[in-house]
């Protein structure tokens, strides 16, 4: 092109369609560079209010920033070096600080911080908002501070207000860090006051977040310790998350290190779990599980817990430890439902300490009670248990457990060889069917139901219990005791009872059913009774017979129980020497005995003591005194009531399962169950 040309084309006008195209262009250019300059130059305090109050309404508490709030403009990554660079990173995103933040609590709540933070920031990417996804990759805090507050009420500051509407927009967080945080948790309810404080750990290559916890719970006093990871990432649902705690609330200690797989949705948990404390039940504030009085405890083992909205599972796998001096392991699963949560598993023990049992029923010392926590009730001149059962928790759980020992040891050697139960709670009722012990060469077995659903009022138990002794051997019952083992003596028995009541002082005390029991074959002696612990039958054989061994051919026992009052039908004792019956009745409700004993001679053997014996007085301490009047009896039904039946047909079924009709006990009972004859005139009869 000539310069005449070009001189000639460059005094053409330009058309008007080009000057609309270059119109638009320099708009499109400057919209976006007046809105950087904007951007970049505005004073983002002067958008305090609006946000302040937008963010409020939205959360439906007070929302303020305080501080200064500035918007710079950063690179989304200042290292690519490891992977090829897009566009994308070119456009720099917007990075905003917040200073001195508060978020207040709820209406109805005393006024003040549920949190404050004396700065947070992020970065936001601003290609993801044209999706309406809110991506934020890292959110800092420095210093939060947060008050979490529950009333008595049940009112919280931690609910926040849920939308009406779902809304379009997504929250894409994944991660955050705070530094020197501080969370305080004061609980009615749980009559909580804590305090944790959370700081950024240096050198660590694991954790990176430490914390320390004091304060009070259920008026114990609670301290402790922890790690955490580094970073919490919550996009990352691969790498599971570091978590180590150990700490205390009074003499209870729970220690845990594990990891938490996708923490945005909690969807598992897997860590070693160590618990400890002077009962298992004191776990229940921290755990929400029942479980029942022990003696002091220790355990470990893995917890897993597999974690989804609908429902939580954990599982308490392969853990062992000790409760006492026994031994403890198994597996438990606990799951949330409706209406309640359920605990089911398996444990076994190897070896268990007869002691170990008391907690169970409040059968332990008041000096235990102290150790594990309850108020040592029990009165030193009573037998039966007087702890109250807390019945008002057996509603929070539903639980089907079966429990076995291999080996039991008392500290009295008591050959109970084994015991195993199979424990159903459901609706507040808790089934043992059956519970049985292996013992002496023979079985007890018991199916008990105590119904604490709190139909009866509160704490109060409906118990039914239905209890079969059958072929417990003399010489294995007792094998300390040298004498006895050339005895081929056994015990059968049955008892069916049912009461209402809050322990088991109350609940015998007002027991009604019967109680059967028959010994074929034995000896007895005031060195047995003392090995066996009953005071009554060492004052008795020890006055009627001497300090010396006794055969028995038969003892046979058939008890009416009324309102915690038993009747005694049959007490007939058939030894070598005399047949002793027995008279009377026993107060369970008070505890006392009020017996009369009449010894007849058997041949020329003379016995000493012709007279009546009375027993008389608590069952710690009984009395025994000889007949110089009448006695009179707490309970004048008794005569009445051992007429109402023919008191030895109960007692048949006990012959059948020992040696038969033969024995001394069969041909004993039968002659009971005859009416008595009158003898033919002249004739002797035999006193």
């Amino acid at each position: 092109m000539t310069e005449a040309q070009a001189a000639s084309g460059a005094g053409k006008p330009v058309s008007r369609r080009t000057k609309i195209i270059l119109a638009i262009a320099g708009v499109l250019v400057a919209i976006p560079a007046i809105a950087l300059v904007i951007l970049l130059t505005y004073d983002w305090n002067k958008a305090r209010p609006w946000l302040n109050a937008r963010t409020s309404e939205a959360i439906g508490r007070p929302f303020q920033i305080a501080g200064d709030l500035s918007l710079s403009w950063e690179r989304p990554s200042e290292k690519m070096a490891e992977r090829n660079r897009t566009w994308r990173d070119f456009i720099p995103w917007p990075h905003l600080v917040a200073n001195d933040v508060h978020v207040g609590n709820p209406p109805g709540m005393p006024a003040g911080d549920m949190a404050s933070v004396r700065q947070f920031s992020f970065s936001l990417d601003p290609l993801a908002l044209l999706d309406k996804r809110i991506a934020i990759p890292l959110l800092q805090f420095q210093a939060p501070v947060v008050s979490l507050q529950r009333h008595s009420d049940g009112k919280n500051n931690w609910t926040f207000k849920k939308q009406e509407k779902k809304s379009p927009w997504v929250l894409d967080l994944e991660r955050v860090v705070f530094t020197k945080g501080i969370v305080y948790y004061k609980d009615a309810i749980q009559k909580a006051d804590v305090r944790a404080d959370v700081d950024t750990l240096e050198g660590d290559p694991e954790y990176g977040v430490g914390w320390k916890l004091r304060g009070t719970y259920n008026g114990a006093p609670v301290t402790g310790s922890g790690k955490a990871g580094a970073v919490l990432s919550l996009k990352q649902q691969t790498t599971p998350y570091p978590l180590q705690a150990d700490f205390r609330m009074g003499p209870t200690r729970i220690a845990f290190e594990g990891t938490l797989t996708k923490p945005t949705r909690l969807a598992a948990l897997d860590m070693n779990l160590k618990l400890s404390g002077p009962s298992m039940a004191r776990l229940y504030p921290l755990l929400g599980v029942l479980l029942p009085e022990t003696p002091a405890f220790s355990t470990s083992g893995r917890l897993i817990g597999a974690l989804s909205p609908e429902s939580r599972r954990w599982t308490y796998d392969k853990f062992t430890g000790k409760v006492g001096s026994s031994d403890l392991g198994g597996t438990l699963t606990f799951q949330t439902g409706a209406p309640r949560g359920k605990l089911s598993g398996s444990v076994r023990s190897k070896l268990l300490q007869f002691d170990d049992l008391g907690p169970l029923i409040g059968a332990d010392s008041n000096a235990s009670k102290t150790r594990r926590g309850v108020p040592p009730v029990q009165p030193p001149n009573k037998v039966l248990p007087v702890e109250t059962f807390r019945t008002e928790r057996w509603t929070a759980i539903d639980a089907d457990v079966r429990y076995a020992a291999d080996s039991i040891v008392r500290e009295k050697q008591l050959p109970i060889r084994k015991l195993s139960t199979h424990l159903i709670l459901k609706d507040g009722v808790i089934t043992l069917a059956p519970l049985t012990f292996d013992m002496a060469g023979g079985t007890l077995n018991s199916n008990i139901k105590l119904d604490g659903s709190g139909r009866q009022g509160k704490n109060a138990i409906k118990a039914t219990a239905k209890v079969t002794a059958r072929r417990l051997q003399i010489k294995q019952l007792f094998p300390a005791i040298e004498g006895l083992q050339a005895s081929v003596g056994q015990i059968n028995g049955d008892a069916a009872l049912s009461a209402t009541g809050n322990s088991i002082a109350t609940l015998l005390g007002a027991s009604n059913g019967e109680i059967h029991s028959l010994i074929n074959e034995g000896t007895v002696s005031k060195m047995l009774l003392e090995k066996m612990g009953l005071n009554i039958g060492n004052i008795v054989l020890t006055t009627l017979f001497g300090d010396k061994q006794v055969q028995i051919n038969c003892m046979a026992t058939d008890f009416a129980v009324e309102r915690g009052i038993m009747y005694s039908r049959t007490f007939i004792v058939d030894t070598e020497e005399a047949i002793i019956n027995v008279d009377g009745v026993i107060s369970l409700a008070d505890e006392t005995l009020h017996l009369t004993i009449n010894p007849k001679t058997k041949g020329l053997r003379i016995i000493s003591l012709r007279a009546p014996l009375y027993v008389r007085g608590p069952f710690k301490k009984p009395t025994v005194s000889v007949d110089k009047g009448v006695l009179a009896m707490k309970a004048g039904g008794a005569i009445a009531l051992a007429t109402l039946a023919a008191p030895a047909a109960a007692l048949v079924p006990l012959v059948n399962t020992g040696p038969g009709e033969d024995s001394e006990c069969g041909k004993l009972l039968a002659a009971a169950r005859q009416k008595p004859v009158a003898p033919p005139p002249g004739k002797p009869t035999g006193r």
